[in-house]
Formats: C-alpha cells, sequence, structure tokens
C-alpha cells in the first residue's frame, strides 16, 4: 500500500470523511473511469463496484494521492457492449481520463478495453472474470482479480475435495449438471468445468444454457431434473439465479447439492427466496468483507470504512475486490510513474505479493497475459439466513459445511 500499512488505513480515511471528504483537490486531478451498469437489472452490482473504487480513492486522497495529484473516480454507465464503447468514447474524449476501471459485466469489459485502445487508455480490471479477456493480448488491458478458470476450478475442487466426502460418495459415483447463462462469461466457466470434472472421473451427465434476461427458466430446470444429478452447478447473474431457484422449488427439484458460481451470497438472492429457500445453497464468490484478517488483512477495516462512508453493510463481495484491484492498480502506476500502459504493463513483472496480502486474501503475480494469478476465490454456504464462509478451510476459519448429513 502506498502511505500507509494495509491493516491501519481506515482511521486516516475515516478522519477524511469526518472531515468532509477528501483532501482539497489539486488544480489537476487523476480521473479514473469507472465503467459499470449503474441502472437497470444489475446497477446494484455495478455500483457496489464503483464504491470499492471509491474507498481506495478516499485511501489514497487521504495519504497524498496518486502520483502526487487527488484521485477522482468518474461513473461511466454500461449495461451492454454497445454502450460500454459509447461511455470509454465519451470518457476519453470529452472528459479526459486517465485510466479506465471495472467491470461487473464480462462482455462490457470486452468491448469497451478495445474501446479504450484506441485512446491508448489503460483499462484495468477488477471483477470481469471472462477467460478470454486476457487471452486476447490486448496491450493496455490488466486484470487483478480472479477469473474464469479460478471460479471453476474452485467449483470442482469443492465437488471433489469436500462434497463427495460430504455426500458419502467417492468422486466417480457423483452425477453433476452444469448450467450456465448464455454469454462469453458463463459460457467460459462451463467450459472449464466440463473439462476439469472429466480429467477427475466425475460424470457430467448435462450441461443447459440460458439467456440471465430470461423470464422463464422451467425447460432448463425440467432438464436438469430428469437428469437426476447429484450436484446441480450453475453460473449466472443474480436475476437468473433467483429464478432458477424459484423454478426449482416450484418444480420439486431438490438435488443434494446446489452450487452457484459468481453470485448468490447477496442479500437480494435471501429477500428473494426466504431463509428456507437459501438454507445450504453454496455459492463460489470473492471473499467477504470481514473475513478473517490471518486470510485477508485488511477486510475488517474495509467494512468499517465502508459502513461509515455509506451509512450500511456491503451490497456484495464484489466491492471488496474492486477496492484491493485499484490499490494494486495505484501500485503499478506508483512504480511506473504513469498511466501509459506500455509502460504499466512493463512493470507487472516486479510484483510477487504472496497470498494473503490484501483484504479479499489476494497476492499480486501476474503471467505473460497480466492476469493476477495469486487471485481466488471462496466458497460460502447460507445457514440460518447468514453467509458463512466454508472453504477452502484457510477462508473458513473454523466454519464447517451443514446438510448434507443425510
Amino acid at each position: 500500500m502506498i502511505g500507509t500499512t494495509r491493516r491501519t488505513f481506515v482511521a486516516a480515511v475515516i478522519a477524511a470523511i469526518a472531515a468532509g471528504g477528501t483532501a482539497a483537490a489539486q488544480d489537476d486531478p487523476i480521473r479514473i473511469g469507472a465503467i459499470n451498469p449503474y441502472s437497470g437489472q444489475l446497477a446494484l452490482y455495478g455500483t457496489e463496484v464503483t464504491r470499492g473504487y471509491e474507498l481506495a480513492a478516499d485511501q489514497l486522497n487521504a495519504n497524498g494521492g496518486l502520483l502526487g495529484s487527488q484521485v477522482e473516480v468518474v461513473r461511466g454507465n454500461a449495461a451492454s457492449p454497445q454502450e460500454g464503447i459509447a461511455v470509454v468514447e465519451r470518457l476519453a474524449g470529452r472528459d479526459d481520463v486517465d485510466a479506465f476501471i471495472g467491470t461487473y459485466l464480462s462482455a462490457v469489459s470486452g468491448a469497451a478495453s478495445e474501446a479504450a485502445l484506441n485512446y491508448n487508455k489503460l483499462y484495468w480490471d477488477t471483477n470481469a472474470i471472462a477467460a478470454g479477456l486476457t487471452e486476447r493480448g490486448l496491450p493496455n488491458f490488466v486484470r487483478s482479480g480472479p477469473y474464469a478458470t479460478t471460479f471453476a476450478d474452485a467449483s470442482v475442487e469443492l465437488v471433489i475435495d469436500a462434497l463427495a466426502q460430504e455426500l458419502g460418495k467417492d468422486p466417480s459415483e457423483l452425477r453433476v449438471w452444469l448450467e450456465h447463462e448464455e454469454s462469453v462469461y458463463g459460457t467460459s466457466i462451463s467450459e472449464r468445468q466440463e473439462a476439469q470434472f472429466e480429467d477427475a472421473g466425475v460424470e457430467v451427465v448435462g450441461v443447459g444454457s440460458h439467456d440471465y434476461r430470461s423470464i422463464d427458466l422451467t425447460d432448463s430446470v425440467l432438464r436438469a431434473k430428469d437428469a437426476d444429478p447429484d450436484v446441480f452447478i450453475q453460473t449466472g447473474y443474480v436475476p437468473d439465479g433467483n429464478l432458477l431457484l424459484r423454478t426449482m422449488r416450484d418444480q420439486d427439484f431438490d438435488p443434494n447439492a446446489i452450487v452457484f458460481v459468481g453470485t448468490g451470497d447477496t442479500a437480494e438472492t435471501l429477500q428473494a427466496m426466504g431463509e428456507k429457500g437459501v438454507e445450504g445453497l453454496l455459492v463460489v464468490s470473492y471473499p467477504r468483507p470481514g473475513i478473517s484478517e490471518e486470510f485477508g488483512p485488511g477486510s475488517g477495516a474495509y467494512l468499517e470504512a465502508y459502513r461509515e462512508k455509506y451509512g450500511s453493510d456491503p451490497v456484495a463481495p464484489q466491492g471488496m475486490a474492486a477496492y484491493v484491484g485499484f490499490q494494486i492498480m495505484a501500485e503499478a502506476v506508483e512504480k511506473a510513474g504513469s498511466f501509459d500502459p506500455a509502460e504499466v504493463t512493463a512493470i507487472l513483472g516486479e510484483f510477487d505479493e504472496p497470498q494473503g496480502t490484501y483484504a479479499t486474501g489476494f497476492g499480486a503475480r501476474f503471467d505473460e497475459n497480466k492476469q493476477n494469478v495469486l487471485a481466488y476465490p471462496t466458497v460460502i454456504q447460507w445457514q440460518g439466513g447468514e453467509p458463512v464462509t466454508v472453504f477452502p478451510e484457510e477462508a473458513a476459519g473454523g466454519s464447517k459445511m451443514t446438510g448434507f448429513g443425510g
């Protein structure tokens, strides 16, 4: 962290907020364009990601800023690839932002980052997880958070290393159904899951796909129910996830274990389904604010700063991953002394921060595709109306999975 330790930043942030905001802005503040959906079905989550950026900016500004200037987060509303292109052109052309950061939606990230390249602007991604984003080799694109491979692998490890034992079966005896929303996000995760299960000798009894904007997922649920899986795994967003859970309940489809990947661990799902409706649901997602300090040093301070600034608990864990990603971006820019994409990407090899360095438990080490390879999701389970971290063991802090005793 620049100018303060990761464990003690919150006092400075809260002091700045109590004094009426960050220090007085300089004549030429650094402006970071935050590309996310701020309207429509996913606005809640685009806003939450950007709150993570704002908290990171508060922290920087309370401690001298970045490259000697104060930092300003400028919102760019984009819920589709076309909107992503348009908002990049507006923010780069009219608002002259220094760099871009995002993104809750992988499809938006792909289009917006290519548009940013036209202006030779850095596009630093903290939350989009489609594998192809880094595999493109785009010279201005860096990703600091976990991606499809790590989300897929975490779900496969959960099934093989934990659920098989909980269900009293050898992994080779398990029957798994894979369901996913049909964009590059869900497809890339599902393809990786299927390949990993095949290598491990786990039977995938079917793969289904759907549009996350669907208003009826009965056919998807009935196909999965007919296959009679032990474990139902779905990758999607909040609207389709909630609809799947309601439809599964209505169709009396109750597999031994249900695993959601990416979403399903927020109050919106709890409110939609009720405590009974989510009980036992497992969710592979971002590490949660307030996770054990041993695993994620500074997570408690992030939670305190969030409550102080926004007057509530975090809406979703994606915000803390965004916060950490903004931190890592700031460190990279300081190392490079510039926002120039070539200069920033040239120093990525200098990062060698071990896991457990940041509030999410992430480390920082970048591969040849500019992907942080030390950023991993965790798994929560809904227990008594609360999301409890249960996997991996080092993140769980002694909490255990429940509800699989027969």
